[in-house]
């Protein structure tokens, strides 16, 4: 049986697919700008009715918690768009067909929603360090880099979780409620918002098994937020690790390669 490599000798078959997926993804805010507007829209609401209620001090504590939603909100657009492609458009028996398989066909589709959630990410990155150069908290370089390192953690993860309850939606009608009440349940439940100190206790039990809690942890303490000792931090980095890692082996043996 003929391969790609010898129908095709003087047509590259490797190094493509990121790109080709970054270019979806640029294709679909470039032709409707209004993509780029709804993921910056949720965390600004919740942004401008806490601004409201809560003391001044915990804006740059709102503001990561936005950023992280935001991350963790990709795995809805990576749900919505990988259950389309495979019901409604039957793309995903072509990249079955294919030699790209499971794992880059998932960073794929979650590099191609994060290009929709750049200018959500940079508008609240230039907010964070103008709240927080004004409150105390700024925002420096060991700060972003632990800050880059748990929206990465979540962006695959989520993508992860995403794309493996995608291949057990069985209908069109499906996504939309699935993807909303998964991914918002996750947001509300992890104190992305809020320290998690104000939560009862039973509640703050809960939070600790939710990999987003230690994202904003590690996040909060890097920035000064909250006080966090050296251990303590590598302590929110090693379980931040581990539920992601946990996440990935449970969403990975479910998800539906493959199979109709």
């Amino acid at each position: 049986m003929a391969t790609v490599e010898s129908a095709f000798p003087n047509v590259p078959t490797r190094g493509r697919a990121v790109p080709a997926f970054l270019l979806v993804g640029w294709r679909w805010i470039s032709r409707n700008p209004a993509v780029t507007i709804t993921p910056v829209l949720l965390p600004f609401i919740f942004l401008y009715f806490l601004s409201l209620i809560s003391p001044p001090s915990y804006r740059p504590l709102e503001i990561v918690g936005a950023m992280l939603f935001t991350m963790q909100n990709i795995g809805s657009w990576v749900l919505g768009d990988s259950a389309t492609w495979r019901i409604e458009c039957s793309l995903q028996d072509m990249f079955v067909a294919s030699p790209l398989g499971r794992i880059r066909y998932l960073f794929g589709i979650a590099i191609s929603n994060l290009i929709a959630m750049v200018p959500a990410l940079a508008i609240l990155t230039v907010l964070l360090a103008w709240v927080g150069a004004s409150d105390g908290h700024p925002l420096t370089l060991y700060a972003a880099g632990v800050l880059v390192l748990s929206l990465f953690t979540l962006w695959v993860l989520f993508s992860s979780i995403g794309i493996a309850i995608s291949s057990r939606v069985k209908t069109q009608r499906e996504i939309w409620p699935v993807g909303n009440l998964t991914f918002t349940i996750l947001g509300m439940l992890s104190p992305l918002y809020y320290p998690v100190s104000v939560l009862p206790p039973v509640w703050q039990a809960a939070a600790h098994f939710l990999p987003a809690t230690y994202a904003a942890l590690l996040a909060q303490g890097a920035l000064g937020i909250t006080p966090a000792t050296p251990l303590q931090m590598l302590e929110y980095a090693g379980l931040l690790g581990l539920c992601a890692l946990v996440g990935l082996v449970v969403t990975l043996r479910l998800y539906r390669w493959g199979e109709a």
